[in-house]
Parts: C-alpha cells; sequence; structure tokens
C-alpha cells in the first residue's frame, strides 16, 4: 500500500510540474554584440521595461525649429539656441529613445545657459516623431535606418559648417549617438559625453576618433550594463583611445527628470561633470 501511495504521489506532482507554465528569466540582449542591436534591443520587453513612461512637461523656451538637408537627398530637422555672438563652437544634442520631446528642449536651454557663445542643436532623429509610451518608442527605436541616422547627423555636422568645432551630448540611444557623432565629426570632434549608450565595441571604428570620451553609466542599468562597459574601457584603451567613465548607484534613465526613477542627486552630480568637461573642450 505505501509503495502504490509513494508512485501515485510521484505521478501526482509530476502532472503539477508538467501543468504549471515554466517562468522563463527575463534576458536583455547585450549590448556590445556587433550587428542590429538596436532593433533587437529596442522589441525587446525586459528593455522597454527599464524605461516609463516620462511624466508630463511642456517647454516654454527660448530657441526654434530649422531645418537642414541631408546627404540621403531628404532633410532633417533640429532645435536651435543660437549663441548671442557668432561663433564656430557648437555643443550636439542627441535625444532619448523617446524623441526630440520637450524634455530634450529643456536640457539643451540648460547647456546653453551654462556654456558661452555656443551654439545648441538638439538634431531630431525621429523625423519628426515624438513617443510618450515604453512600447511607442520601441517601435520607432527600432523602425530607426541605420542610414538615415547616419545621413541626419551629417546633415547637422554639414549645417554648422566645416569651420565648427564639436562636442556632443546624448542620453540612452541620444548616448550612442553622441559617440557615432564624434567618429563622424573626424577632426572637427573636441569632445563627446555619453550618457548610459550602448557603447561602439570596434576597435577599428574607435581608433577613428579625434576625442576623449566621457562616459556616464548606473550600476544598476541592465540594459547598458557595467561589464559592456568594462569592454569598452577596455576596446578604446586597445584603439589608444581615452575614456572616463564615472558609474553611478543609479538605473537606466536616471538623469532624466521626467523619468519616474530620476536620481536628483546622481543627476545633478553628473551634470556638473558633463559641464565641466564640455566647458574645458570647448573653452567656454
Amino acid at each position: 500500500m505505501k509503495i502504490v501511495f509513494i508512485t501515485g504521489l510521484s505521478f501526482f506532482m509530476s502532472l503539477v510540474s508538467w501543468l504549471t507554465p515554466k517562468q522563463e528569466e527575463t534576458k536583455i540582449p547585450l549590448c556590445h554584440t556587433s550587428g542590429n542591436d538596436m532593433s533587437v534591443m529596442a522589441a525587446d520587453p525586459a528593455f522597454q521595461r527599464l524605461h516609463e513612461a516620462p511624466l508630463p512637461f511642456t517647454y516654454t523656451g527660448a530657441g526654434e525649429m530649422v531645418k537642414f538637408s541631408t546627404p540621403d537627398g531628404q532633410s532633417a530637422n533640429g532645435f536651435l539656441l543660437k549663441a548671442k555672438k557668432p561663433s564656430d563652437k557648437w555643443l550636439l544634442v542627441y535625444q532619448e529613445w523617446w524623441g526630440l520631446n520637450d524634455n530634450i528642449k529643456q536640457q539643451s536651454e540648460t547647456f546653453y545657459n551654462d556654456l558661452k557663445d555656443v551654439n545648441v542643436l538638439a538634431v531630431d532623429m525621429y523625423d519628426g516623431k515624438v513617443a510618450t509610451e515604453p512600447a511607442e518608442a520601441g517601435k520607432l527605436m527600432q523602425g530607426a535606418n541605420k542610414d538615415r541616422l547616419g545621413s541626419i547627423m551629417k546633415g547637422a555636422i554639414a549645417y554648422a559648417g566645416p569651420k565648427a568645432e564639436f562636442a556632443s551630448v546624448g542620453w540612452c540611444f541620444g548616448g550612442m549617438l553622441s559617440l557615432q557623432s564624434a567618429i563622424l565629426e573626424g577632426k572637427q570632434a573636441k569632445g563627446c559625453v555619453m550618457y548610459y549608450g550602448r557603447p561602439e565595441q570596434d576597435v577599428e571604428k574607435l581608433k577613428t576618433l579625434e576625442t576623449d570620451v566621457l562616459g556616464i553609466f548606473g550600476s544598476q542599468d541592465k540594459g547598458i550594463t557595467p561589464e559592456s562597459v568594462k569592454m569598452f574601457e577596455e576596446n578604446m584603451g586597445k584603439a589608444g583611445e581615452k575614456v572616463t567613465v564615472k558609474m553611478y548607484d543609479a538605473g537606466h534613465g536616471f538623469a532624466n527628470p521626467s523619468n519616474p526613477i530620476y536620481n536628483k542627486e546622481a543627476a545633478a552630480d553628473a551634470y556638473k561633470l558633463a559641464l565641466s568637461y564640455l566647458k574645458g573642450k570647448l573653452k567656454a
């Protein structure tokens, strides 16, 4: 009887185990591999959950929208805060994955007010589209064509002119673009700040940089992991390039005041660090 009971219990437990759905471990695609990472990451629900919907905000400051030509025969847009005096110093600002929203315009004005005689251009990388929900932003980032993104950046660089001296800054999606922009700027590049953006890991591409890089990241970031940041540092070393990394005890998107997980203390310190760096690079 005891044998029959044990056999029956074993069968019952096996049946329950088989019927119970297995929870799969949430994995976010690695941010340092080659290929179409950006699209894969944007489509992944786990990565989307790292970005809570931004709090409502309306920008009411200065600046104007401008249009410029792009090498692919189209045109692109940007939000421009022009230096009060004629200047060849430019700060290119790159949006988060939400798009060129009012928060990015506000941040652009903050840099503009704190830098002296610098033109600040926030580049519209989504051709006018702006998302307010993570799934929507994921679709926009997933649908962003790499060639088009490059063409928009080249158009912005050309808009500033051949005498322009550039520094760039961006967050998340824009952090990645800030680094790519610095590569495209060639000898016109003077500085690059990237907030928790996917690092370029191709050593040969990194060798073409004409500026050092300031990287600002979060140790709790599950998308742009500390491991991928460490690999970036190693690859910059292999390329003979200089990178300064500041790692905060914070998560992805911690510096965005419209983000519900905004870390005020870390964001303030990061901005102070970024501003000091940009002032030195642009002599502003």
